[in-house]
């Protein structure tokens, strides 16, 4: 924004300072000379003694006062203005991309100490999430690479032996061309979801919970997991469709990485005093707490734990982390000591009418 130059802060303060120390003076010596004249009898030729003895030593003590205040106010408003000089540094430095330097401001505690302390907390969250998108974007650019890479390859081939069977290579690239699309529809949902744009309105988490499951039941059928389904009605204020592929991407994602036999998805939805609670259990292999710490991070998907081709695009644990952010809510991931994972979603309920 384009301004007009105008006076500095420290100016302004110098001249506040200035002018009352001045006016308190002229009420002092105002005072003292109403006091005077109490004191001596009345009359012409005692007043205008005292006016002319009086009058200069006025004078003097407003010029004194004048340059005292003006250039005591002047250096008070540097020292005190020195922090606001360092966190305007911090500022630029911050605006020109530079988001690692920090004010750290010493002293004790007091609004400048306040707003440093808080600017360098805002720095920090903002070099976290510039680094997390960085990280983001070159993932997300590889995983779009690939399927293209893939597709290129196959027409090439197809290219160099027009003889070679049409229908295999119809079936791949298919596939190929599916899975982008899906990463693609995964990518925009992504940022929907991160930029909030969507109409909040009061919604069951056990009829959403019922519904993920029975859309999934015929994967969980073809790996033989069995789900479990339980608990009462629980209120929640968002979006049916992203609270939807957020359950879903949790049940698909406790179906496929589990036993390869015989596992078990349990998924159940509660209330505590001020949140519903959606809470997904599922059998599976021993997990470590390193690796479930990384499981929500985009394009993570756990390889070591994958049993079939169902791997999805990576992004399913990093969208419901997403989304459960959007709704103001909270995502905890453990490992089970039996095998398999824990997650559990709060969300904010409804204010009470």
């Amino acid at each position: 924004m384009d301004r007009q130059p105008g006076w500095s802060v420290r100016l302004k303060l110098t001249l506040s300072y200035a002018g009352f120390l001045m006016l308190a003076g002229v009420l002092i010596l105002t005072a003292v000379w109403v006091f005077l004249l109490r004191s001596y009898p009345s009359g012409m030729l005692v007043r205008s003694v005292l006016l002319r003895g009086f009058g200069p030593a006025v004078a003097a003590v407003l010029i004194f006062l004048l340059i005292f205040g003006l250039l005591g106010g002047w250096i008070l408003a540097g020292r005190m203005l020195a922090p606001l000089d360092r966190i305007t540094q911090a500022t630029r430095t911050a605006a020109d991309g530079s988001l690692s330097h920090r004010i750290r401001l010493p002293g004790r505690q007091d609004e400048f100490r306040e707003l440093a302390d808080t600017f360098d907390t805002m720095l920090t969250q903002l070099e976290t999430h510039v680094a997390e998108q960085q990280r983001f974007a070159a993932n997300a650019s590889h995983e779009l690479r690939t399927p293209l890479a893939i597709s290129k390859a196959l027409i090439d081939v197809a290219r160099a032996d027009p003889h070679h069977d049409s229908s295999e290579l119809v079936d791949r690239l298919h596939t190929i061309n599916t899975r982008a699309i899906d990463l693609t529809e995964a990518l925009l949902l992504l940022s929907r979801a991160n930029q909030r744009s969507f109409t909040r309105e009061n919604v069951d988490l056990s009829l959403i919970a019922e519904q993920a499951a029975e859309t999934l039941h015929p994967l969980a059928e073809k790996h033989g997991v069995t789900l479990h389904t339980s608990g009462d009605i629980t209120t929640t204020t968002g979006s049916p469709a992203l609270l939807l592929q957020l359950t879903t991407n949790l049940i698909h994602n406790a179906i496929v990485h589990n036993l390869p036999h015989h596992g078990t998805v349990w998924i159940h939805t509660s209330t505590r005093p001020t949140t519903a609670v959606l809470t997904i259990d599922n059998t599976g292999e021993h997990l470590t707490e390193q690796l479930v710490a990384t499981l929500t991070e985009p394009f993570q998907r756990g390889t070591e734990r994958i049993h079939t081709d169902q791997a999805g695009v990576g992004l399913g644990l990093a969208l419901v982390k997403t989304i459960t952010t959007a709704h103001n809510g909270t995502l905890t991931l453990h490992p089970r000591t039996t095998g398999g994972l824990n997650i559990t979603v709060e969300l904010p309920q409804p204010p009470q009418k």
